[in-house]
C-alpha cells in the first residue's frame, strides 16, 4: 500500500505552456509529501517525462488541436473541431476513471484539460483565462469556459487578484459561481545574476503549423544579426541537439535547468507572447520581444497589454523584422510581482477526503 497520497497533474497539450507551468506545481506536491503521477499526451508528455524520469507518466486521448495556416481561419477550424474535442474530453472522462482506480489517485490537478476531473476525488482546474477572447464572440465562449470550470472543485488561477497583475481581463472576472483562488505568478525558474552570453534569446513553442512558419522566417530575418544568438526551437525529441550557424546556436529543446540558466545569461528575449512564458520571464525580470502566435486571441491581447504599459513591444508575425527588436530598448522590461505560494493551504483539498 502507497502511503503517500497521489494527484493526478495532468496538463493540456497544446503548445508547452501547460506542461512548462505544471513543472513548480509537481515540484510543490513532492515537497509536500504526496506523490505526482503524470498524464498528457504529445510534447508535453515527452518534456514531462524528461522532467521527471523517476515518476509515472500516463497517456491521454489528445484533442488534436493544431493551428490553421491562415490566422483568420482559426476560428472556423476550432468550430469545426470541436465534434472532435468534445469525442477526446468524452473518452478522457473514461480513462481518467480507470486511472483513479488502477493507481489510487486521492486528487486531480488538470490544466485545461476539461475531461479530467472526477465526482470521487477533489478535483482542481488551472486556467488563466476565466474569460475565453474570440472576437466578437468572446461572450459566448467566456460563458462555456465558464461553465465547464464550475463542474471543478477550485480553480486556480497563476496570477495575484489585485492589480498590478499579468492577465488582465483574461483571468479576472466580477463574480464567480465556483471557487476561484489566485496562486500567484508561478514559474520554474530562479532569478540568477549571470554575465550576458547571448545578445539575443529566440524561444520558440507553440503549435504547428505556426511555430514552423514562424522558425522559417526567423532564420531568414536574423542571418544579418550583429551578435550572438541562441535559438530554442521548443521542438521535443529523443535526444537534444545543438547546432553551430555562424553566429547563431541552435538547440531543438533545453530541460528547465539549462533553459533556466541560458535565459538568465540573455540580454534579449524573442517569444510568443504566451501566458507561461510571460510568467517565467517576469520571474527572471527580462527584457523581451512578443510576436503572438496569428489568430490566437488571447496572445494578442496579452501582447497588447504589456505594450501599453510600456513593458514590452510587439508586432504581428507577418510584420517581423529584425530591426522592430531595437524598440526594446525604449521599454522597461518585465518586473517581479511578488506573491509568496501557500502550497501546503492549497495541497489541504486532497487531505480532506
Amino acid at each position: 500500500m502507497n502511503s503517500k497520497k497521489r494527484i493526478l497533474v495532468a496538463p493540456l497539450n497544446w503548445g508547452l505552456g501547460h506542461a512548462t507551468r505544471s513543472i513548480p506545481i509537481i515540484n510543490a506536491l513532492i515537497e509536500n509529501g504526496f506523490e505526482p503521477i503524470i498524464a498528457s499526451d504529445g510534447p508535453p508528455l515527452e518534456l514531462l517525462k524528461k522532467e521527471f524520469p523517476k515518476l509515472i507518466c500516463l497517456e491521454l486521448p489528445s484533442y488534436n488541436i493544431s493551428y490553421p495556416k491562415k490566422a483568420s481561419r482559426f476560428k472556423l477550424k476550432i468550430l469545426k473541431d470541436s465534434p472532435i474535442i468534445l469525442k477526446a474530453i468524452k473518452k478522457e472522462k473514461k480513462e481518467i476513471e480507470k486511472i483513479i482506480d488502477e493507481y489510487d489517485i486521492s486528487g486531480i490537478i488538470s490544466d485545461n484539460r476539461f475531461g479530467v476531473k472526477s465526482k470521487k476525488i477533489p478535483s482542481v482546474f488551472i486556467t488563466h483565462q476565466l474569460n475565453v477572447l474570440s472576437g466578437n464572440t468572446s461572450w459566448i465562449s467566456s460563458k462555456l469556459h465558464q461553465r465547464f470550470i464550475s463542474k471543478f472543485d477550485e480553480c486556480w488561477v497563476p496570477d495575484v487578484e489585485k492589480k498590478p497583475n499579468l492577465s488582465g481581463k483574461l483571468g479576472h472576472i466580477e463574480s464567480s459561481k465556483f471557487k476561484l483562488k489566485y496562486i500567484g505568478p508561478i514559474s520554474r525558474f530562479e532569478k540568477k545574476e549571470l554575465d550576458n552570453r547571448y545578445d539575443l534569446m529566440v524561444l520558440l513553442s507553440g503549435p504547428e503549423p505556426q511555430r514552423t512558419l514562424f522558425e522559417d522566417k526567423l532564420f531568414v530575418e536574423l542571418k544579418d544579426f550583429n551578435g550572438n544568438i541562441l535559438f530554442v526551437k521548443g521542438v521535443i525529441e529523443k535526444e537534444q541537439t545543438c547546432i553551430e550557424r555562424d553566429n547563431i546556436t541552435i538547440y531543438n529543446f533545453m530541460e528547465s535547468q539549462e533553459l533556466n540558466i541560458a535565459i538568465n545569461e540573455s540580454k534579449l528575449i524573442l517569444s510568443r507572447s504566451g501566458y507561461t512564458t510571460i510568467l517565467d520571464l517576469t520571474k527572471l525580470k527580462k527584457k523581451a520581444f512578443f510576436v503572438p502566435t496569428p489568430g490566437q486571441y488571447e496572445q494578442e491581447y496579452l501582447a497588447k497589454s504589456l505594450d501599453k504599459l510600456g513593458l514590452v513591444p510587439f508586432c504581428k508575425q507577418k510584420d517581423f523584422s529584425m530591426k522592430k527588436l531595437a524598440f526594446a530598448n525604449n521599454y522597461k522590461g518585465l518586473a517581479a510581482i511578488y506573491h509568496e505560494t501557500d502550497y501546503k493551504n492549497l495541497f489541504s483539498l486532497f487531505e480532506s477526503k
